[in-house]
């Protein structure tokens, strides 16, 4: 893939992996951007998974004209993208690493007390690499999602290299190299944010100020596809997302459920919202669906539901996993609403609302739900009350 005359990919694509990070679903695979920088010097942009280090070097190898680069910046420490710089170190001996001070402390932890003190340069904020017709320049961006990463900016061909920040799930070959302002590129970029970068909003804002003063054609991220055309779309996403503000109108129901008691409630609640006219209605079962999934609709939309039954004098496993990846990701700014169940002591409200007390700009529903045991009729009333409640807010 060109992405123009002098800048050229050389990544992976992995469809071997079943759960990125030991954690995410990714049924389309996983690609590990890597580019080549020819500006008269060549500088090539990050490394791969160390199981893929040789097709990485041979990508490297097919665009270089029989010439070695001199080139190795780092970006980001995290193995996806810094397994093969023992590799690449020892098939081009005269190359030189680039990156941040905290990057080459990571490199001596992962490498055994290597760091590379001849052939390194460390750069900070605002420092230069010149390629002669290239000028690469470098943006700190601490804890986006790791303290040690840095943004690249090529001046010439204005693209920005942006490490994790705007990254997606899929291996190119399935998903495409390129994207534009589809909702296919959202749905998965939205649920890589918060899954991964979530947490560090604040930090990400940061580093959206720097690159709006760029003037920015492209950008290259480590993971999914090029982003060009209507840079505008995916700009305004992410100042929408690490703002930690609702992106779309609508109502996200989480549930868990025992004997399909609460099942029950969530489909009554769910049919009388969309009755009602509520512009979207989101159920999610938290013991078989994509928790990640769940969690980017919960930042997505404005108003959840949370449902489930007390369990150990406590809550459902599964929605204790859900509440905690929420708060653990700054969960802000949302409308909440409670089902709970309990056959003699419910008390599943209580604990979830003591779970979510300490997120931010939180309005809560006047009207909760109180199952003991098996819908009843004063049950259904207070659904009643609820999805009026909830859907006078779209009229």
């Amino acid at each position: 893939m060109k992405i123009s005359n002098d800048i050229l990919y050389v990544g992976v694509n992995d469809h071997d992996i079943d759960l990125f990070e030991g954690h995410y679903i990714v049924p389309e695979g996983m690609a590990y951007n890597s580019y080549v920088v020819n500006g008269g010097k060549t500088a090539v942009m990050d490394s791969v998974d160390g199981h893929f280090t040789d097709e990485w070097i041979g990508n490297i190898k097919g665009v270089m004209d029989g010439k070695s680069p001199d080139y190795l910046v780092i970006q980001h420490m995290e193995p996806d993208h810094s397994g093969s710089i023992l590799g690449f170190m020892k098939e081009f001996p005269e190359a030189v690493i680039v990156s941040s001070q905290k990057a080459f402390t990571m490199m001596a932890n992962f490498f055994e007390g290597e760091e590379f003190a001849d052939r390194r340069i460390v750069v900070k904020e605002g420092d230069t690499l010149e390629l002669g017709s290239h000028t690469l320049s470098f943006i700190a961006a601490p804890m986006v999602h790791w303290p040690e990463v840095i943004m690249t900016y090529d001046s010439t061909d204005k693209v920005l290299f942006s490490a994790d920040a705007f990254g997606r799930f899929g291996a190119l070959d399935v998903i495409g190299e390129t994207s534009r302002d589809d909702d296919d590129w959202a749905c998965e970029a939205r649920r890589y944010y918060f899954g991964i970068v979530g947490k560090y909003g604040m930090q990400a804002q940061a580093v959206l100020k720097k690159a709006a003063a760029l003037d920015i054609q492209a950008i290259c991220a480590l993971h999914g596809p090029v982003l060009v055309d209507d840079l505008g779309y995916y700009l305004g996403l992410y100042d929408t997302w690490t703002k930690y503000e609702s992106e779309s109108k609508g109502v996200v129901i989480a549930y868990t459920s025992v004997y399909g008691n609460t099942k029950k409630a969530v489909e009554l609640l769910a049919e009388k919202l969309e009755a009602k006219g509520v512009p979207a209605v989101e159920v999610t079962d938290l013991a078989r669906d994509d928790i990640a999934e769940a969690v980017e609709d919960a930042f997505r939309y404005d108003t959840v539901v949370f449902a489930t039954t007390t369990f150990n004098n406590d809550i459902f496993p599964f929605m204790k996993e859900f509440i905690n990846s929420l708060t653990e990701r700054n969960y802000q700014n949302k409308r909440l609403a409670f089902i709970e169940n309990g056959s003699w002591a419910p008390q599943a409200a209580k604990v979830m609302k003591s779970m979510l007390e300490g997120c931010k700009n939180m309005t809560y529903a006047e009207h909760d739900v109180k199952i003991v045991s098996a819908l009843s009729d004063e049950s259904r009333a207070q659904i009643d009350a609820l999805a009026d409640e909830l859907a006078a807010a779209y009229r």
